[in-house]
């Protein structure tokens, strides 16, 4: 059994509203399934949303606040006042800069912009950056994308004679600023039916309010800012991040196209994918790595060459940054790792790492690649050696609300904001251990193990045969994809494996062939290379995945990204004749431990009783058994002793079986057994056993007849008959031992002589005769059979038992 590494919660659509929405709106039934199990359950609900460009958008004076904003703002531009534009450093805060930047220009207003510095500065509106803008003259200050929190920071520019106009979008604290204009669609008063915009959004329905009509090309500029993000691509982001891609493929912005350039993107095929997963991180990388400021130049210039070469650097900066996420988190882990004995789950309920010297631009990052490795929420903070101030971010599992445990904790905190999935930080290194134990101590008791357990969701069960290319071609009319509107997630069950291979120059990838009823289809699972030691054709197999078109030479073809695999009931793994079987078993246990289950008792290994002597000192935190002299097995070591044989999950078999009940004692005791992995030797060919039959009997019977009178001796008859009839010694002895046990012949004193008179009976009445069919069976199954077949044979064996 190879277990999934997330628990898949599989909707099941209604399938009579299903087959109504395909039949009404002449659509595939798989894409009829997942608008309905996505909500849109009547055919005006499911049209709307499949025309997502032409869909909602509200008037932007819905949004409390706005109409003091727009007077304050046209009141400067009539007093020619010095305006700042004060962005954010991350791509939603360069997105909302950007777009700022455009409606100032078209407004002919007197303008700058400020974006803090990340590592220097950090989060929100600084007190010395006030005195700078006041320094400049400026008397207006229109915040994006940040703000809401700033009630110090918003008293203290009032006193220097300058308004600050808020657009914003994150969480408000119960404390609000006194600015000229909050803009904001979360304000507890805000009666703006859609709460969802991103710092962009706002932006841009601020420009909205001030313009009237926009032109559409700035909604390429929302689109990136509203998928990097993460903002829930449904109601209004889905209108403007769909007209916003299909901008992008004919770009009104030089830096637009750079940016697909230079991430190796066709223009034709850009999606929101393209935006989340290419574009935004180098859009990040500027003010992660040095100054935001640089890919607001990007966003904004008219200028193709500055464009481009802006772009090689943010590409050469995200590199970079790469790097520095990948050294970063090893020496997290390593911390977690030498800390797993001090947390009863292996790692605390909520992480929190700090280094010295981190980068504060890329804590986010890497908190989220610790979250995928860990399933925690996870907080990372960069530490200043100089001043001991850290300056960290949070990522959040679901139903974990990141920033409410925050406000729990303000009292250690200088500075924080976010949303329930995401944070940021700061606070000085001396209170970093209360911080983590209050956080621990608040998640003690409001996570459950069900809660630690990864999830991931999928959109319904399907078949192979519905997945043809004009099905899944028709699922693109989903897009764009995000937050709330996710990639399609489908799961066939019980799909026959006709290849798995590792692919790639690092062979890291997985390359899957599956059939069902008759119908193939391929798949690649993307960092799952090693899983192809694991997969052997003719496993059937549960797969989740999305879907996508491979195009190649002309020819396009459906195929499955695969997310994740898991092989139900019991799996047999062929090792057979291992040349070094103790190196196998450290890897099982240390490499595969993902996969199959291989915790403390629940990796067992069972074989001669040579052998388990000599592992006791290599594997102490193995489950050792061994067969006995007999017919049972016996536990061999502490490990063993503690747990038992109903605790192990994965069994090793090292040695053979001594006959077929130890087989079946085997299948008894080790109830709870999923993985069978063998590494016994083969016996040679000729000390075999194989299957008698009465032909095989006539024939040594016939020799020993001709024989025994002239070889009465057992010792010299035996390797006599053996040769004669291209039987091994040791089945020549069994076939012995059953015409003695039917009185075929008399055994006295190391001869054999032939029983004149014997009575007739039936070989089949003879229980030596059985067991030597039984005993042949199980060798030959266990030694020569192909996986498939000594699968199946385990698994009946297994039934017969229980």
């Amino acid at each position: 059994m190879i277990h999934s590494q997330y628990h898949w919660n599989v909707k099941h659509p209604d399938p009579t509203a299903a087959q109504q929405l395909s039949r009404e709106l002449g659509i595939a039934p798989l894409t009829a399934t997942l608008l309905s199990g996505r909500g849109y359950t009547t055919s005006a609900e499911a049209e709307i949303f499949l025309e997502g460009s032409s869909g909602t958008s509200h008037d932007p004076f819905l949004l409390a606040g706005m109409e003091e904003a727009v007077e304050r703002i046209r009141l400067a531009l009539e007093r020619n006042e010095k305006i700042w534009v004060y962005g954010d450093y991350d791509a939603d805060g360069v997105s909302s800069t950007s777009l700022m930047i455009q409606l100032m220009r078209v407004l002919k207003a007197d303008f700058d912009m400020y974006i803090p510095h990340r590592a220097k500065e950090g989060y929100g509106l600084h007190h010395h950056a006030l005195d700078l803008a006041h320094e400049q003259g400026v008397t207006l200050i229109i915040t994006v994308d940040t703000g809401i929190s700033a009630v110090e920071q918003i008293a203290y520019a009032r006193e220097l004679g300058m308004d600050v106009v808020v657009t914003d979008h994150h969480e408000p604290p119960e404390k609000l600023p006194e600015a000229a204009a909050l803009v904001n669609p979360k304000l507890p008063y805000c009666s703006y039916p859609f709460k969802g915009l991103a710092g962009v959004g706002v932006a841009y329905k601020l420009a909205q309010a001030l313009l009237g009509d926009v032109p559409d090309a700035w909604l390429e500029i929302v689109a990136i800012g509203t998928v990097a993000d993460l903002m829930p691509l449904e109601d209004e982001n889905r209108r403007m991040v769909s007209i916003g891609v299909q901008q992008m493929k004919q770009s009104a912005f030089p830096g637009v196209h750079a940016l697909l350039n230079i991430a190796a993107i066709d223009p034709a095929q850009v999606s929101a994918t393209h935006i989340a997963f290419a574009m935004a991180p180098r859009i990040n990388a500027s003010g992660r790595m040095e100054h935001a400021k640089r890919a607001v130049e990007l966003l904004t210039t008219t200028d193709m060459g500055l464009a481009d070469r802006i772009a090689f650097e943010l590409d050469q900066l995200n590199k970079e940054r790469q790097e520095l996420v990948n050294r970063m988190v090893q020496e997290a882990v390593a911390m977690l790792e030498a800390e797993r004995d001090q947390h009863p789950r292996g790692v605390p309920d909520v992480i929190v790492v700090a280094g010295e010297g981190w980068n504060p631009g890329v804590v986010g990052i890497v908190a989220s690649k610790l979250l995928d490795r860990y399933y925690r929420p996870t907080i990372v903070l960069g530490i200043d050696p100089d001043t001991g101030m850290g300056k960290g971010s949070a990522r959040s599992i679901p139903g974990y609300d990141i920033y409410r445990a925050l406000l729990d904790c303000e009292d250690v905190l200088d500075h924080f904001g976010g949303h329930p999935s995401a944070a940021g930080m700061s606070l000085h290194r001396d209170q970093l251990e209360l911080f983590r134990r209050r956080l621990n101590e608040r998640a003690a008791q409001l996570l459950t193990e069900d809660d630690l357990v990864p999830q991931t969701e999928a959109d319904c069960e399907c078949t192979v045969d519905q997945l043809t290319l004009e099905a899944v071609e028709e699922l693109e009319r989903l897009a764009p994809f995000g937050m709330n509107n996710p990639l399609p997630k489908i799961v066939l069950r019980g799909v026959t494996l006709s290849e798995a291979r590792a692919i790639g120059k690092t062979s890291d990838h997985l390359r899957l062939v599956v059939e069902q009823d008759g119908t193939v289809i391929e798949g690649v699972a993307f960092g799952k290379g090693e899983l192809a030691s694991l997969l052997s054709a003719g496993d059937r197999v549960d797969i989740l995945a999305e879907t996508s078109i491979n195009e190649w030479r002309g020819v396009r073809k459906p195929q499955l990204m695969v997310q994740d695999i898991a092989v139900p009931g019991l799996q047999v793994w062929d090792r057979r004749g291992a040349d070094d079987w103790t190196r196998d078993l450290v890897t099982i246990q240390q490499k595969w431990s993902r996969y199959m289950a291989t915790e403390t008792g629940q990796f067992g290994v069972l074989g001669d009783e040579k052998r388990m002597e000599t592992l006791k000192s290599q594997l102490s935190d193995v489950s050792l058994w061994g067969y006995d002299r007999q017919v049972d097995i016996a536990a061999c070591n502490h490990v063993s002793i503690q747990h038992g044989a109903e605790a192990i999950r994965t069994l090793c078999l090292l040695s053979l079986p001594a006959h077929i009940e130890q087989l079946n004692v085997i299948f008894a005791r080790f109830t709870a057994v999923e993985n069978i992995v063998l590494l016994h030797d083969r016996p040679d060919r000729q000390d075999r056993l194989h299957i008698p039959d009465r032909e095989h009997f006539k024939l040594i019977y016939g020799w020993l007849a001709k024989s025994s009178a002239t070889i009465a001796e057992e010792q010299k008859l035996i390797p006599y008959l053996s040769q004669k009839t291209s039987s091994s010694v040791r089945m020549v002895q069994m076939m012995l031992d059953v015409f003695e046990e039917l009185e075929f012949i008399i055994r006295e004193d190391g001869q054999i002589r032939m029983n004149t008179a014997p009575d007739k009976r039936p070989l089949s009445s003879s229980q030596l005769y059985r067991e030597l069919g039984e005993l042949a069976e199980m060798e030959y199954m266990l030694c020569e059979s192909d996986l498939p077949q000594l699968t199946s044979w385990m698994i009946a064996r297994m039934q017969g038992v229980s």
